[in-house]
């Protein structure tokens, strides 16, 4: 049952929060910042309002997880410090003298009161909200791209997951004392989830055991990982792995296993709008809907800043259909007409086709105006040269293949599409517009190495549109307060 109306905190040492927490803290900031009773309001229906007994305030369960994403903790240790850190407890509304919940109420509180939400959507368009409403935002361009997150369990069953885990904190610990491994439980030899859980656990208690090991950092911290793994998320270990997750491309040698979250960001680095989606999908796709959202948000979205990934035939006319400019370059495929031997063959106007270095002149042309289930490929022409010249040519190596029976040139025609947007390109206002994109790279690295948005929390699409959801959220605000602080 949750409460309908908010508790009055009666305590005698609720002055002290004024003594320990600075003005300029973080926390005291957001929560100045931000009125937290829509929380309340989009969750009042996931309770019951009269059986039951009382729920932990859904406002506080919210913070919990903000916090755990703003410092990068387990749950384990967000709650451990929520004991100790004052600043901890004034952001959640607690007495200081106030206990803490258990960390598994943290687990339930994702899949059973945020499960079926819009999270992603809602949270962004708050933030958003706010910095238009403390004029933050001025610009009127959006800078878009992808950034991929591993999935938790990386390709992994999940008796490795946990070996790996239990490995790690075993080689933690043989640093600091290799006596202890006497007393560890005989490892688990069989390819058995129930024995590896039942050989983690009695690891878990042994190593609970001994008080001295436990307060160095480093174990803690790999202690609670495990436990966190065996206890809070024994349902995905029963998966064979993140089904949700698909093998995406860095670049055309590296690849991942694991989601991509598609960002628009303004100028002043605030995030307007998100799409999770699993590895393999490609980032164009997903401009007309980051667009969207981003307007649907409340930003004025004049000029859309990105690479080469969305400038495609769909996205240019996307662009011109809603009135806005798409600052992204051509592929240099379509603008140099596919010509990667361009010092090798040059275009004999006279002539009409296109000479070899050797200063052979090809014999026909073809136009081959691709299938038409081809919507955003270019037609181009196919220069065919004589094979017999070929054969003999002194240079024929890297350029013709002995055995083959054709010897061809391809050059892409580029339609009007790409024809207006090449121009466009070389205009100073691109290029100066185009100078603005660096700042979505350094936003991806800070969901990564300051919030772990490198590693997904959770298995399954939804847990890592919850997230993404939360760690935007925190950063956003974390981005408003400075901005604010500089003014």
């Amino acid at each position: 049952m949750i409460n309908q109306q908010q508790k009055l905190i009666l305590s005698p040492y609720m002055d002290i929060y004024e003594l320990v927490i600075p003005k300029d803290n973080l926390l005291r900031q957001i929560k100045e910042l931000v009125d937290f009773s829509f929380v309340y309001e989009e969750l009042l229906d996931k309770y019951c309002l009269d059986n039951g007994r009382n729920a932990i305030p859904p406002i506080r369960m919210f913070k919990y997880l903000l916090l755990k994403v703003i410092f990068n903790l387990p749950d384990v240790d967000v709650i451990e410090r929520s004991k100790y850190d004052m600043s901890f407890k004034y952001f959640l509304d607690m007495a200081p003298e106030e206990e803490v919940i258990n960390p598994s109420s943290l687990t339930k509180f994702r899949k059973i009161r945020l499960k079926d939400m819009n999270l992603l959507d809602m949270l962004i368009s708050k933030t958003v909200q706010i910095a238009v409403d403390k004029g933050i935002i001025k610009s009127k361009s959006i800078i878009v791209d992808a950034t991929h997150t591993k999935s938790r369990y990386d390709q992994k069953t999940p008796c490795q997951m946990l070996q790996e885990q239990s490995r790690k904190l075993r080689r933690t610990i043989y640093e600091i004392d290799e006596t202890i491994k006497e007393k560890f439980p005989a490892k688990n030899t069989e390819n058995s989830l129930e024995k590896e859980l039942e050989y983690c656990k009695n690891l878990i208690d042994v190593i609970k055991g001994n008080e001295e090991i436990c307060t160095y950092p480093k174990v803690k911290k790999k202690l609670n990982l495990l436990e966190e793994l065996v206890n809070d998320d024994v349902e995905h270990l029963e998966a064979s792995k993140d089904e949700d997750a698909k093998v995406g491309h860095k670049t055309a040698d590296t690849s991942f296993f694991g989601y991509k979250t598609h960002i628009a960001m303004t100028e002043e680095r605030i995030i307007t709008a998100a799409t999770v989606t699993s590895g393999e999908k490609p980032d164009g796709n997903e401009l007309p809907q980051l667009v969207q959202k981003s307007r649907e948000a409340g930003m004025q979205v004049d000029a859309v800043i990105g690479d080469k990934a969305y400038s495609d035939k769909k996205n240019i006319e996307t662009a011109k259909e809603n009135d806005y400019e798409l600052i992204a370059r051509l592929n240099s495929i379509i603008t140099q007409g596919n010509r990667t031997k361009e010092d090798d063959f040059v275009f004999n106007k006279d002539a009409g086709m296109y000479q070899c270095k050797a200063g052979h002149l090809a014999i026909h042309k073809y136009h081959d105006k691709r299938k038409k289930d081809k919507k955003n490929k270019n037609p181009r022409k196919v220069y065919f040269f004589d094979v017999e010249k070929c054969k003999c040519c002194p240079y024929r190596n890297g350029c013709y293949k002995d055995g083959a029976k054709k010897k061809t040139y391809s050059e892409t025609i580029i339609c009007d599409t790409h024809s207006e947007q090449a121009k466009f390109q070389e205009t100073e206002h691109f290029k100066e517009k185009m100078k603005e994109r660096y700042k979505i790279e350094a936003k991806n690295s800070e969901l990564k190495q300051r919030h772990g948005y490198g590693v997904a929390s959770s298995s399954g699409l939804i847990g890592m549109q919850m997230q993404g959801a939360l760690t935007i959220f925190a950063v956003n605000l974390k981005r408003i307060v400075k901005l604010l602080n500089e003014k």
